[in-house]
């Protein structure tokens, strides 16, 4: 990639490392100035090189656990894009937690459509962004994620854009993976640099850097969803959930009596789905539930309200037999816990006129196919993201094991029927 910058940007950027040589502020585009940067600092480190890696310069350990395991999936046309999402993913995870600790009222805002926007969406994309673009050389990059920077440009929004911007730099220098800091204006091109429309031809990255920002806000569950489109098919998926613990959840709020928290959940198209501790520990296959009596099966759904009707859900549970209680958290965390067997149906019915996001499904989906489960709509149709930004589907998403998706699906419709031919309450 050097090779392919220009002289005048290699002299520019030797000026730079002149006048700082441990770090120097550049803006986001372009890529190239930014690798040949990363580059030129990391062969200057002899312990990295004599270490065989040259990107993870006194790394998180994660971060270099990530990469010695590529070997380990070399049968994957895939493996460089899955060390480089886990990495991003948990550099991500770091910043969010940060914020979470200490969040302050000016951290949140209301976008458009009034759902809530903190400085930790944001951060959590650039670092998302700037990961995928350093690690991945291949191809052109393009990424369809959840936020622009529309609202950081408008004035009085200085203090917000500052106060990202110190958090994204404050986070790389503690990883330290990349001696980079990024300057505003970086920091808002590499917000902008998922503004992808995604569809059926070539590769795009998907990402909702926080999904389930409501269960952020309170304390709760939420997760870094980052997928990999290839023609149209999800062929990776990573989620880290801060909040998750590693072992079984046990209750409504998700929570259990295991000491260990933040889970990293990954599947590569063919291989199987793994999980592991967001500081990183070794990777361990997980696999949906067999059970095939739903009397014995648990269901997920939406915490809030408006992401699903709950009494549809609780109409379909009654028609199946389900005996438990349902399970509500926030975010694709349901699918991760979904997919190591800790339930075994995952239900979502927003209201009418809610369009469905890929980002809110693309990496919790192949986390669950790979574990052995199905992902479809009402219909039982597999979800299709070669469409864009959304999803168009009938009527929901559901969840679950081959063994109980007939009986699920049977009820799922008789429900939603039920539901249809109900009189208005108006």
């Amino acid at each position: 990639m050097a090779a392919r910058v220009g002289l005048p940007q290699q002299a520019l950027l030797a000026s730079a490392l002149a006048r700082s040589p441990s770090r120097a502020r550049l803006p986001y585009p372009p890529l190239f100035p930014l690798l040949t940067y990363r580059r030129f600092v990391s062969a200057s480190a002899s312990a990295s090189a004599d270490a065989g890696l040259p990107n993870l310069r006194r790394c998180h350990p994660f971060a270099a656990r990530a990469m010695s395991q590529r070997s380990e999936a070399a049968g994957s046309p895939y493996a460089s894009e899955l060390a480089a999402a886990k990495k991003a993913v948990c550099l991500a995870a770091r910043l969010c937690q940060t914020v979470q600790q200490e969040i302050e009222q000016s951290d949140v805002q209301s976008k458009a459509d009034r759902s809530p926007v903190t400085v930790a969406d944001y951060g959590s994309q650039i670092l998302v962004s700037l990961v995928l673009n350093m690690e991945v050389t291949s191809g052109s990059f393009s990424m369809v994620a959840e936020e622009d920077s529309a609202d950081l440009r408008k004035e009085g929004a200085e203090e917000n854009l500052e106060r990202i911007t110190d958090l994204v730099n404050e986070t790389l220098a503690e990883d330290a993976s990349f001696n980079i800091l990024l300057s505003q204006e970086g920091i808002l091109s590499a917000i902008d640099s998922g503004k992808s429309e995604g569809g059926p031809s070539g590769r795009h990255w998907v990402l909702d850097p926080i999904d389930g920002t409501k269960g952020f806000l309170r304390g709760g569950q939420y997760a870094i969803a980052l997928a990999l489109l290839d023609e149209g098919k999800v062929v990776l998926g990573v989620l880290g959930c801060p909040n998750l613990p590693m072992s079984s959840i046990s209750n409504l709020n998700g929570s259990s009596s295991g000491d260990q928290v933040g889970a990293l959940f990954s599947a590569t198209i063919g291989c199987g789905a793994e999980v592991q501790s967001l500081d990183g520990s070794p990777p361990q296959k997980v696999s949906v539930c067999s059970t095939d009596n739903p009397v014995n099966a648990s269901f997920f759904e939406s915490y809030e309200g408006a992401h699903t009707m709950h009494d549809l859900t609780g109409s379909i549970a009654e028609k199946l037999g389900v005996q438990a209680p349902p399970v509500r958290i926030d975010s694709q965390a349901k699918y991760g816990a979904l997919a190591r067997g800790d339930g075994a149906i995952y239900l979502r019915f927003p209201y009418k006129g809610y369009r469905e996001k890929i980002w809110d499904h693309a990496a919790g989906a192949i986390v669950v196919t790979e574990a052995g489960g199905l992902v479809t709509d009402a219909s039982g149709n597999d979800l299709d993201f070669s469409k864009g930004r959304f999803l168009d589907l009938d009527t929901g998403i559901i969840a679950t094991n081959k063994q109980l998706m007939p009986s699920l699906l049977r009820a799922v419709q008789e429900a939603v029927k039920e539901k249809n031919q109900a009189p208005s309450p108006l």
